[in-house]
């Protein structure tokens, strides 16, 4: 009988150490980094949130999430991501619409989209005052001091994207509308393709398919030029996910500034550049020009901008420009698409 009990004694500790062993279907990770650390408590488990994420196959898009994922941001915030490439902001936030992407990255173009009460916005990414044109030799287009010359040209654009707002941009330098040129609207891939038949004489394209314009199409000239604007980039979602995901949002946007406050700095830059080339398997080289595009947001840079209205500012001049260009038609509060408090919350 002793024997018996002390039998079924081992097998009650056996199948308890099971229980706590958490082999069900739920994963768990340790609590968020910092929110216990040095307060000598115990960090509380918590379910593991799976994320769909939508990117864009160029540096901008990826410098800070592939660094936050690579070092164990998002894991140590209990969240799983998976990365799904998308060509442009618009199709991305109608694949969040549709329910099968959580989360997205979109360039200067998409974010009226945010201001007509489509997307929020719920983390800047960086910022950049010039603007981009390539031209080809049929343009007889030499420098920026020339693109007057676009008068009577065919020229390619990706509507309701940065491309967009980099034409009007051109034309605006250059004392022109878009009914002094012969626009064509298309996709990225097919712009390439017109360029590369020289269908088209210029086109505003953006990385990674300017930089194989470039490479491919003989004598083309990319030309950089000012204006007044602020060409920026965000992290978004949709506002029925913000509302319902609170503490996911937050997690994520700790994470992710982790990763901007390491990638930003530029003696990180090669790890940057080679998770970079890794993920969409391009040469090192030719990534690495892609970090001249913008300045890129660190930690310290959103804490400070969020201090002194920096952050505001960008984003009201970005909101006067689509109103200038038609796209929105009437000014909008900010704190109606841009989420400060989980910006405020996550760099605490």
């Amino acid at each position: 009988m002793k024997k018996i009990l002390a039998l079924l004694l081992a097998l009650c500790m056996v199948m308890s150490l099971a229980a706590c062993g958490g082999n069900g279907n739920t994963e768990t990770t340790t609590a968020a980094a910092g929110s216990t650390e040095g307060t000598g408590e115990a960090a509380a488990p918590q379910e593991t949130v799976k994320l769909n994420v939508a990117y864009m196959p160029n540096y901008a898009s990826l410098w800070s999430i592939l660094t936050a994922m690579d070092k164990g941001y998002f894991a140590e915030e209990g969240l799983e991501i998976t990365l799904w490439e998308f060509a442009d902001g618009p199709s991305e936030i109608t694949a969040m619409e549709g329910g099968s992407i959580d989360l997205a990255y979109i360039g200067h173009g998409a974010h009226k989209l945010c201001i007509n009460g489509q997307a929020q916005i719920f983390l800047p990414s960086s910022v950049h005052s010039t603007d981009r044109i390539i031209v080809l030799p049929s343009a007889g287009i030499n420098s920026a001091d020339e693109l007057a010359n676009l008068k009577g040209k065919k020229v390619a654009y990706n509507g309701g994207s940065s491309s967009e707002t980099a034409l009007n941009g051109a034309l605006q330098a250059a004392g022109l509308t878009m009914a002094d040129v012969e626009a064509y609207e298309m996709d990225a891939v097919n712009m390439v393709a017109s360029m590369l038949s020289g269908n088209v004489d210029a086109c505003t394209a953006w990385n990674p398919y300017s930089v194989q314009i470039m490479k491919e199409c003989e004598g083309a000239k990319e030309l950089e030029f000012a204006t007044d604007s602020v060409n920026l980039a965000s992290w978004i979602c949709l506002p029925k996910f913000a509302e319902e995901n609170h503490d996911v949002l937050v997690r994520f946007t700790r994470a992710l500034l982790k990763g901007m406050e390491f990638a930003s700095q530029e003696e990180n830059w090669p790890y940057v550049i080679d998770l970079y080339a890794k993920k969409c398997a391009k040469d090192y080289s030719a990534c690495e020009v892609e970090t001249g595009d913008a300045k890129w947001f660190s930690s310290e840079d959103i804490k400070n901008g969020l201090a002194d209205d920096s952050i505001k500012n960008y984003y009201t001049r970005q909101q006067e420009m689509f109103i200038e260009g038609g796209a929105v038609d009437a000014p909008v509060d900010l704190s109606e698409y841009m989420l400060f408090d989980v910006m405020n919350e996550a760099i605490g």
